[in-house]
């Protein structure tokens, strides 16, 4: 039984609720598998032993997302081939392909939630209302564990991209 968290996250103005575990820092971060842009099962295994800036967002078509997608992706540089950067929505792969394209991002890698919801339900980040996935930010070590969790409280507001940034530099 998934746990729900009510009220945990706001949509359009309104409070709903996130289904999964709220992770914290020190956590093990769960496994999951998302779909790539070329259809494939990606699975979170494929990360272990790299630091992770895991970016979770409800769309990459409104402008809150689009901007922390290229943040992460500008910073990205900085940081290092030993950092991944992920950006996971409920976007199909078509979309966050074509999106990739046109925003020329080549640092992080984008993931579809939309098959089956499984990074968002261990991650703690499903809207149940919406079945989108919240903003969020987690940062994980090469040993997989949570060194940095940010909820956002809203989908119009930005993560504390600093804070983010400086857990992954750390974690290196």
């Amino acid at each position: 039984m998934s746990v729900e968290r009510a009220g945990a996250f706001a949509f359009k103005g309104a409070p709903c609720t996130l289904v999964g575990p709220e992770l914290k820092v020190g956590d093990k971060a769960p496994a999951f598998t998302a779909v790539g842009n070329d259809l494939s099962t990606v699975n979170s295994q494929v990360y272990d032993g790299q630091v992770r800036i895991i970016s979770s967002v409800p769309s990459l078509d409104t402008g809150v997302c689009d901007a922390q997608t290229r943040r992460f992706n500008e910073e990205g540089a900085k940081l290092g081939e030993q950092v991944a950067i992920l950006t996971i929505s409920m976007d199909t792969p078509f979309a966050q392909k074509r999106w990739c394209g046109a925003a020329g991002i080549d640092r992080v890698s984008t993931l579809s939630d939309y098959r089956d919801a499984a990074f968002s339900q261990a991650f703690g980040t499903l809207i149940k209302e919406w079945r989108l996935c919240s903003r969020a930010v987690f940062v994980v070590d090469a040993n997989n564990t949570v060194v940095h969790a940010e909820y956002v409280g809203a989908a119009g507001e930005h993560p504390n991209y600093e804070a983010a940034l400086e857990a992954a530099r750390n974690a290196r």
